[in-house]
């Protein structure tokens, strides 16, 4: 249906609560991974979670630098092992800059919601409606189907021409709002609604909305509508590769040659909306309290949001049992459910999870890339801890 008349025409921004050699890998294999988690449940204590850690970093292809933030409503407690830079042997920090890969995708849901929640968007909105440049073809996609990955767009991730141009200058700078021209002769890879099918493309087409309807740049949505009602101060959309000092240093790990930092190898302008922000552990614990907990919008967006799809995995699959809702996954453990988002991408793996009512959360960061396809046991190793620090977070004396 068309987008409702607003009562009252208010700002959409009032107040309200060999590295290159793996680029084409690192951007192009975005299917949802179906690795089981599964190590017996085990004590949560500190020393416990400490030695989880340790060990992570100790397998061969490990991340070098782990850190996990675990906040119960009272305070955080930080759990950390290795190393954030192998040069010079700093230890990770809450405060380090890191690039949150696929969980920026949250940051689009965040931004879309809130814009449906003030009456500039709907959820049945369609691709026609608001961006009529794009492909006839793709017309009949929803913002519902962009942000729970039932549209069917082709993902230009893995378009040959856009890899080429990468492959040949991961720093180059592309035009962030015509990213979807790299698909744009292709036809819907289903009809929309259809099926689940995890796709880059949507959430630039999320972000390309918004500014449509606002004509509002996407960075200054988020800052809006983001950022500052949930006191995100060091959370940031680059264009470039540079990162902001200091940081978590990102890693390829393919034993036996030494690890190769790549956290600068690439351009953020090429992933933008879909995984282009950089931010810390402690801006994203307080991101995922907020967002999981339904503090940008209000409850009959909740609602909507939590229309779950059984089996639909984040990238990588998260802990437990997956389900997709408008950007953001349900995560069933064996100690309780948590909602959040994962991301993987050159250098970093992240999950970010909270209770539904946003009282206790998760920020789990990895400075390596984690995949089903590249690394699956090293996958499901870090699943089954994932869910072991979920028990630690919902049932802290077990």
């Amino acid at each position: 249906m068309p987008t409702p008349v607003p009562r009252r025409r208010r700002s959409p921004l009032g107040p309200r609560l060999g590295a290159v050699s793996l680029i084409t890998v690192c951007l192009a294999l975005l299917a949802p991974a179906t690795a089981g988690a599964g190590t017996a449940p085990g004590p949560h204590t500190d020393a416990a979670l400490q030695s989880q850690l340790d060990d992570l970093v100790r397998t061969p292809g490990g991340p070098p630098g782990v850190i996990a933030v675990l906040n119960d409503g009272r305070g955080s407690r930080v759990v950390r092992a290795g190393v954030a830079d192998l040069r010079t042997g700093r230890r990770p920090s809450a405060h380090d800059h890191m690039r949150i890969a696929s969980t920026a995708k949250a940051f689009s849901g965040a931004v879309a919601l809130s814009l449906v929640d003030r009456r500039y968007l709907s959820l049945d909105d369609t691709l026609r409606e608001r961006l009529p440049r794009l492909p006839r073809a793709w017309g009949a996609v929803t913002l519902r189907q962009l942000l729970n990955h039932t549209s069917g767009l082709p993902d230009y991730s893995r378009a040959p021409a856009f890899l080429n141009i990468l492959m040949a200058n991961p720093r180059h700078q592309f035009d962030s709002r015509r990213l979807l021209d790299y698909v744009a002769g292709q036809p819907l890879r289903f009809r929309p609604g259809s099926r689940y099918e995890y796709s880059n493309s949507d959430n630039i087409a999320v972000a390309l909305m918004a500014e449509a309807v606002t004509r509002t740049p996407y960075e200054r949505l988020l800052e809006e509508l983001v950022y500052r009602p949930l006191g995100l101060r060091q959370t940031s959309l680059p264009q470039g590769y540079r990162m902001p000092r200091p940081y978590l240093h990102g890693y390829d790990v393919s034993p036996p040659e030494p690890p190769e930092d790549v956290s600068e190898v690439l351009s953020m302008s090429g992933v933008w909306a879909s995984g282009g922000i950089v931010s810390t552990p402690a801006d994203m614990t307080r991101f995922i309290r907020g967002y999981a907990g339904g503090r940008l919008y209000g409850p009959h967006v909740v609602r909507e949001q939590r229309r779950w799809i059984p089996g639909a995995a984040s990238e990588p699959a998260g802990p437990g049992r997956n389900a997709a809702g408008l950007a953001i996954f349900r995560y069933t453990t064996r100690c309780g459910v948590v909602l959040g988002h994962t991301g993987n991408t050159l250098g970093y793996t992240q999950l970010i999870a909270a209770t539904p009512d946003g009282r206790r959360s998760l920020t789990f960061s990895a400075t390596t890339q984690i995949t089903e396809a590249m690394k699956p046991g090293l996958l499901r190793k870090l699943r089954a801890v994932q869910e072991n620090f979920v028990c630690a977070l919902l049932n802290p004396r077990r």
